[in-house]
C-alpha cells in the first residue's frame, strides 16, 4: 500500500481532479504554484494527495482552467470526517467483532463501565446535555455490554493502566462498585482484564488509548479517540504497529490472577 493510501480519499481525489484539469487546459506546475503562491513541490503534494488540497490551490485552478466552479466544488469535501461518524463506524464493527483487544490508561472501557460510573462520565460533558440525551446515552451504553455475554461468545481481552483504576470516577463508592463490577466481568471465560502497574509499562503506555477489533470475515480495524475525535483505521501498517504496542503492554501487564488481586486490593482501600 502506497505511503499516501492513509491520507482521505477525497485528498487523492480532488488533487487528481485539479492534476487532470491543469493537463488538460496546458497549465504547467510551475504556472499554478505561482498563481497560487505555493512552491513547486507543495503544488505536487497536494496533485498527488499527500496533502490536502487547499482553496487557495482550488482558486487558482478555478483561474488558470477556466474550470466554472467544478473544481471550487470539491471544497465542501474537502473538510474532515466528523468525529460522530468515526464513532458510529466503530460502533457498527463493534458490534459486529469476534474478538476486542483494547489499552485504556485514564477511564474504564464503555462495555465494563457500570451503570454509575457512566452516567458520572456523561454528567460532566462539557457543554452539558439534557437529562433526556443522558438518560438515553445511559442506556445505549449498557445496551452495548450485552455483547460480553452473548452466544457465540467474541473474545475481550483488556490491558487497564493503573490509573485508570485510581481515577476515583463519581467517587470512592461509585469507584468501589466500579471495581466489584470488574472483577465479575474478569469472571467470564471470554473475557480477560490486565492490569498495567504504574511505573512497569513502556513510555507508549502513555499515549492514549487504543482498541483492535477482528469481524467475522476476519477483517481487522484499530479506534483511536482523543478528545473531540475518534479515528478508524485499517491500514495494515497502522494496525500492525498498534497491535505489536497491544502485544507489549499485555506483557508488561499482570496476569489475570495477579491482576483481579491487584484490583480486590484497590478496592478494599476505598
Amino acid at each position: 500500500m502506497s505511503a499516501n493510501a492513509e491520507n482521505p480519499a477525497t485528498w487523492r481525489y480532488c488533487g487528481n481532479q485539479v492534476k487532470l484539469w491543469r493537463a488538460r487546459s496546458g497549465v504547467t506546475r510551475e504556472q499554478l504554484a505561482a498563481e497560487a503562491n505555493y512552491d513547486v513541490e507543495t503544488v505536487k503534494s497536494m496533485e498527488q494527495g499527500r496533502r490536502r488540497p487547499s482553496l487557495r490551490l482550488l482558486n487558482a485552478a478555478e483561474t488558470l482552467c477556466d474550470a466554472r466552479g467544478l473544481l471550487l466544488a470539491a471544497a465542501d469535501y474537502l473538510h474532515p470526517e466528523r468525529p460522530a461518524r468515526r464513532t458510529k463506524e466503530y460502533l457498527t464493527l463493534e458490534e459486529e467483532a469476534i474478538a476486542v483487544h483494547a489499552y485504556e490508561p485514564l477511564l474504564i472501557p464503555g462495555l465494563l463501565q457500570t451503570a454509575d460510573y457512566a452516567r458520572f462520565l456523561m454528567e460532566s460533558h462539557c457543554p452539558p446535555v439534557s437529562d433526556e440525551v443522558l438518560d438515553e446515552r445511559v442506556v445505549t451504553r449498557l445496551k452495548r455490554q450485552e455483547k460480553l455475554t452473548r452466544t457465540p461468545p467474541a473474545l475481550f481481552g483488556y490491558v487497564l493502566y493503573e490509573g485508570a483504576l485510581r481515577s476515583l470516577v463519581g467517587g470512592p463508592t461509585v469507584m468501589k462498585a466500579q471495581l466489584r463490577h470488574l472483577l465479575e466481568v474478569g469472571r467470564l471465560r471470554n473475557v480477560s482484564i490486565q492490569v498495567l502497574p504504574a511505573g512497569r509499562g513502556v513510555h507508549f503506555a502513555l499515549d492514549g488509548p487504543f482498541i483492535l477489533l477482528e469481524t467475522a470475515e476476519h477483517q481487522r480495524y484499530a479506534y483511536v479517540e482523543g478528545q473531540e475525535t475518534g479515528v478508524l483505521h485499517s491500514d495494515a501498517e497502522k494496525l500492525s504497529r498498534l497491535s505489536q504496542r497491544h502485544g507489549v503492554l499485555r506483557m508488561q501487564a499482570l496476569g489475570a490472577e495477579e491482576s483481579a488481586q491487584f484490583i480486590e486490593a484497590l478496592m478494599e482501600g476505598l
